[in-house]
C-alpha cells in the first residue's frame, strides 16, 4: 500500500499517504529463529511422527531434511538426474540454489537408503518425492510443514510439553548438534550451502569434501541411535589419522581441532 501511494505521488498527484504514519512494527513483529532440537527432543519427535497417518515416504523424508541439512525448496524441487548413486552424491544445480552456486549433498548411507525407498516408489517421476496426484509434479511447500505440526500435536496430545519447530529448524538442529560435537565449521558451514565473505572467502576455495562425507556418515549415524535409544555420547570419526594419534586426544578435542 506505501509503495502504490508514492508510484501515484512520484508522477505528480498529490494525495496525502495515509500508510506513512504506520510503523512496520505496527504491521507485525519478525523474531529471530533461534530454535534447534537436542538428542532428547530427535527421539522423542521421530517416534511420535511414526504415529501420524500419512504416506510413510513423507515421514522419511523428514528425516531426509534432518540428515542431508539441505533446505526444503532443494528437496522438494530435486530430481532424479540430480542423484549418482555410484558416487553417493546429489549435485543440487546452481539455478536451485540461494548462491547461485551447484552444492553437492554427501551422501550416507541412511540417506541413500531412503532415496532408493523413495525410487522404488516414484521411480516413475522425475522428482525424488512428487506431490500426492501428480507424479509429474513436485510436493506442495505445505506437506512437510504439516506433517512436522502433526508429529509435534502427537507429542502435546499425551501432555508433554514439546517447543513448536519448522522444517527449516532441522537445519539449524543439525548445525547446533555437529558443533557441539566439536567438527569444524567450514565442514558444517559447506553442508549448509553458506558461503563465506570477505578476504577469507577469496582465498579458502576448499570443498572438504571428504571430510563432509564422513562427517554426515557420522552425523546419520548419532541420529539413528538417538532416535533409537534417545541421547547417547557422540562417536568421533576415523579421518586418516595417523596412527600415533591417541583417541584420548581426538575425544577431547574434537574433530575440528585433532585433524
Amino acid at each position: 500500500m506505501l509503495q502504490i501511494f508514492r508510484f501515484i505521488q512520484a508522477r505528480g498527484l498529490r494525495i496525502e499517504n495515509p500508510a506513512e504514519a504506520i510503523r512496520p512494527s505496527a504491521i507485525a513483529a519478525f523474531k529471530v529463529r533461534d530454535r534447534a532440537l537436542s538428542p532428547e527432543e530427535i527421539h522423542k519427535y521421530f517416534n511420535a511422527l511414526e504415529e501420524v497417518s500419512s504416506a510413510a515416504t513423507l515421514r522419511l523424508a523428514v528425516k531426509f531434511m534432518l540428515l542431508t541439512m539441505v533446505r526444503k525448496s532443494e528437496f522438494t524441487q530435486a530430481k532424479w538426474e540430480e542423484v549418482n548413486f555410484e558416487t553417493g552424491v546429489w549435485t543440487i544445480p546452481k539455478e536451485r540454489m540461494k548462491a547461485s552456486r551447484p552444492h553437492n549433498v554427501y551422501l550416507s548411507q541412511q540417506a541413500i537408503d531412503i532415496l532408493v525407498a523413495f525410487k522404488t516408489c516414484y521411480g516413475a517421476s522425475p522428482y525424488l518425492h512428487p506431490g500426492r496426484y501428480e507424479s509429474d509434479f513436485p510436493m506442495s511447500n505445505g506437506t512437510l510443514n504439516r506433517l512436522v505440526v502433526a508429529g509435534t500435536e502427537v507429542i502435546v496430545a499425551r501432555g508433554e510439553e514439546f517447543e513448536p519447530f519448522t522444517v527449516h529448524d532441522l537445519r539449524r538442529t543439525a548445525s547446533t548438534l555437529l558443533h557441539e560435537a566439536g567438527y569444524n565449521s567450514d565442514w558444517i558451514e559447506k553442508c549448509l550451502a553458506h558461503e563465506q565473505r570477505g578476504v577469507r572467502a577469496v582465498y579458502n576455495k576448499a570443498e572438504y569434501a571428504e571430510q563432509r562425507r564422513a562427517m554426515l556418515q557420522s552425523w546419520a549415524d548419532m541420529v539413528d541411535t538417538w532416535i533409537a535409544n534417545g541421547p547417547s555420547p557422540v562417536r568421533p570419526i576415523n579421518l586418516g589419522l595417523p596412527p600415533e594419534t591417541r583417541l584420548e586426544e581426538f575425544q577431547l578435542l574434537g574433530p575440528a581441532q585433532a585433524v
